[in-house]
């Protein structure tokens, strides 16, 4: 955790303690899951309590106290799933696994929980892995839904110069890929998240060649607008990055398949972007 990140969260919100679950999600979406060190940060600079912080990190299941995997599988044990089968399906994935619900594997590459609905209860047992969904899935599925999540859910080639830097880009809530096979920049697939400003509302489109600043959008967005990104399959708003050094406008926060995340500006016409790896930036 960097500290001057979750400052940067809290200065963005004033310090204001009724946007306490605003912090804790934008807090995630910079690290994927809320580190104990960042909840003491905020409880210090909010002036509430550790314990009512914990409380609310803990009743709503979007929120992670643990590190999780690069692939997050969610089986549904709700009431149509129960009857079909649902808890053998957990059982195999926690044995092809080997772990429990709630954990992650040594290799950190799997995630593994139980959820009551995903809201597909005719296509039950549900299983949910990056936000992609398996129905009416058998224990024999299980492992080929491994497989397929280790090579890749939308398994995208890229065979070019090796002076050039394709990512592969990922939504940092819900862990769908944001990549689009079949509409291509620069020559790769290209990231396709929702983008939003004044009243408009449509899709944007960037280069997966990090460096590369083409961009397309559904809609013409004036130069200098600040646009809101969100994650076009949980909807969830990209924010919680640090400041842009350039322009001061908010970074967009986006997971790197693999680990890592980028980050670009929000403001149209502003080229800042920073590439975060292992803990170092480019």
């Amino acid at each position: 955790m960097k500290t001057e990140d979750v400052v940067g969260i809290l200065e963005r919100h004033n310090g204001d303690q009724g946007g306490l679950i605003s912090i804790l999600q934008d807090i995630q979406a910079r690290y994927s899951y809320l580190p104990a060190d960042a909840l003491r940060l905020v409880a210090t600079q909010t002036g509430r309590s550790l314990v009512d912080i914990y409380g609310v990190a803990t009743f709503y299941r979007a929120f992670s106290l643990k590190p999780r995997g690069k692939h997050l599988v969610s089986v549904c044990l709700g009431t149509a799933c129960h009857v079909r089968g649902g808890p053998i399906i957990a059982e195999e994935f926690s044995r092809e696994l080997g772990v429990k619900a709630g954990d992650t594997t040594a290799d950190k590459e799997f995630t593994l929980e139980t959820v009551n609905c995903l809201g597909a209860c005719a296509l039950g047992p549900i299983v949910v892995v990056d936000g992609h969904y398996f129905s009416n899935v058998s224990p024999v599925k299980v492992k080929q839904i491994l497989e397929k999540s280790r090579t890749g859910l939308e398994k995208v080639e890229v065979v070019g110069d090796q002076r050039i830097f394709p990512v592969e880009i990922s939504c940092p809530r819900c862990n769908h890929s944001f990549m689009d096979i079949a509409h291509r920049i620069d020559g790769y697939p290209s990231i396709r998240v929702t983008a939003a400003f004044d009243q408009w509302h449509g899709w944007l489109r960037l280069s997966s060649l990090y460096g590369s600043y083409v961009v397309e959008t559904e809609y013409d967005i004036p130069k200098d607008s600040i646009v809101n990104f969100f994650c076009p399959y949980c909807n969830a708003e990209l924010s919680g990055a640090s400041p842009c050094a350039v322009c001061e406008a908010p970074m967009v926060p986006m997971s790197v398949r693999g680990g890592g995340i980028v980050q670009i500006c929000s403001r149209r016409g502003c080229t800042s972007h920073m590439l975060d790896v292992s803990g170092e930036e480019y």
